[in-house]
């Protein structure tokens, strides 16, 4: 059997960081690590070979080498599946898809020939059962939460890696919290589930022995939603096995804003090479954190928070929500405020959007508010349900904050703020010599220095780096293109 494995295109947003990627020469963020794993899941002794469309042309030829296409996506990548699944049923390839995008609105892809839906752990082998013995079935559904204990490690091999900014791992699925507008509890459930040690050190080992000597991003949606066995076991781990490499890796992760609770576990994912990680703080409005059940979020300094966790060397990239049923007219001043004073410099602004499957969802829906369901990019200007608020004060308030925290004079203060308090703890990492460094400097000062309409901010921010935080150097470089890539997304 032959198997071509595709991952759709994501179009252009904050996330994608496309124009980011061009000073280092990468086509891609991350790879697609659903894809990677299910290609463990299927028999050995069948040919596979993966597209990334992020990174390569998806060619008719490619079509034509495969017995089944499978085909993952999240719902941001909708468009470009349904590109794919059309020149597949035009050539006459039968598709097999699953993922979160086919999970939540399978009914909308009646023409796909077999959906393996929810977690392939529960579903997958089901239909290479049914398909071996020649009755595969349309659809395949399971309610269960499976151990991914036994996940086996992705087939990297498939893919290559020089074409991606980071790899990517997951060590556990599902979050004990549950707010309203969130669709992980509908995907993965309330209870972490979790890998066991080994399991992460033997993925790490594999990416180690692939030569990658980069970020790796550490996939779950709360990464500490099981904070006993981080600390227990998971980290200290960790630290042993990063200290016998000389630190190889520097890790990412989401988070909730509970990390900032705990001294303790916050120094343990500093010493095992964690430099940033992701935190929802939605909104610094408490009737609004009400409203969508951020309960985590209520009755605390989120500044103060956040200030105690960049404190102590992890730089807090945060996500923002607008569009709350009880967001006061003052809200977009709240959170360029908010933003701004805290120093979180990736601060991603989203307009509320309703999942489908969420309890939004449902409250939207019962309440006759809905009106299309979610792009998946609650970027792109527009809501799939009727606001509260006037929709053309939500819409222009929103740019406003967006046009405001990503202007070069408030953006790169913000750089500023941030490295002033950032106090991280040195590793004796061993020097991994990289042109991509002297690549991004050198276009940095090019398209950003001279050419750019931010060159005063920029030599600004150059200069005091300069002088008062000469280790973060490299650090300034990256913030200054990453700021080049909200500003040019703004601008499509």
């Amino acid at each position: 059997m032959k198997i071509l494995l595709i991952y759709p295109k994501y179009p252009d947003t904050f996330w994608s960081f496309k124009h980011a990627l061009k000073f280092i020469s990468k086509k891609a963020s991350f790879p697609p690590l659903g894809l990677l794993t299910v290609a463990s899941m299927l028999p050995k002794e069948w040919e596979k070979r993966l597209i990334d469309m992020n990174v390569s042309v998806l060619t008719e030829d490619d079509l034509k080498w495969a017995d089944y296409v499978f085909i993952s996506a999240m719902v941001v990548q909708t468009k470009s599946a349904r590109e794919v699944v059309r020149k597949c049923k035009n050539l006459g390839i039968k598709v097999v898809a699953g993922g979160p995008l086919f999970t939540t609105r399978y009914e909308e892809f009646e023409d796909i020939d077999h959906l393996v839906l929810n977690e392939a752990e529960s579903t997958l082998s089901s239909f290479l059962d049914d398909l071996k013995k020649g009755w595969a079935q349309h659809i395949y559904t399971s309610k269960e939460w499976p151990d991914i204990r036994k996940t086996p490690c992705p087939q990297w091999e498939l893919i290559n890696m020089k074409s991606y900014a980071s790899m990517s791992i997951q060590y556990s699925r599902g979050c004990p919290f549950n707010c309203e507008f969130c669709d992980i509890i509908v995907l993965n459930g309330h209870t972490p589930r979790t890998k066991g040690k080994d399991q992460i050190l033997e993925e790490l080992e594999v990416l180690y022995t692939q030569g990658w000597r980069n970020s790796v991003f550490f996939v779950d949606d709360n990464f500490i939603g099981n904070m006993k066995r981080l600390k227990m076991e998971i980290l200290p781990s960790l630290i042993d096995w990063m200290k016998h490499k000389k630190y190889p890796f520097h890790f990412l992760a989401e988070a909730s804003i509970n990390l900032s609770d705990d001294e303790e576990l916050i120094q343990l994912m500093v010493k095992a090479g964690f430099k940033k990680v992701f935190i929802g703080i939605e909104t610094p409005n408490e009737e609004s954190l009400t409203e969508c059940n951020k309960y985590l979020n209520k009755n605390r300094d989120l500044m103060a928070c956040v200030r105690k966790i960049q404190d102590s060397g992890l730089e807090v990239q945060g996500g923002f929500i607008i569009g709350f049923d009880n967001d006061p007219p003052s809200i977009f001043e709240k959170q360029i405020s908010f933003i701004q004073k805290s120093g979180i410099v990736t601060a991603m602004v989203g307009l509320l959007n309703a999942p489908r499957g969420t309890r939004l969802y449902h409250r939207l829906k019962k309440e006759n508010r809905l009106l299309k369901a979610s792009s998946g990019d609650n970027t792109d200007f527009s809501l799939n349900f009727i606001p509260k608020m006037n929709v053309e004060t939500l819409i222009n308030g929103y740019k406003k904050v967006l046009n405001t925290i990503y202007s070069p004079k408030n953006y790169y203060k913000r750089v500023i703020t941030f490295l002033k308090g950032y106090k991280p703890k040195p590793l004796k990492k061993k020097f991994n010599f990289s042109l991509s460094h002297f690549e991004a400097l050198f276009k940095s000062i090019w398209f950003l220095g001279i050419k750019g309409k931010e060159r005063f901010h920029y030599w600004k921010l150059i200069s005091w780096t300069l002088v008062r935080r000469p280790r973060f150097f490299s650090l300034a470089i990256s913030f200054a293109i990453y700021g080049f890539h909200f500003r040019k997304i703004l601008e499509i």
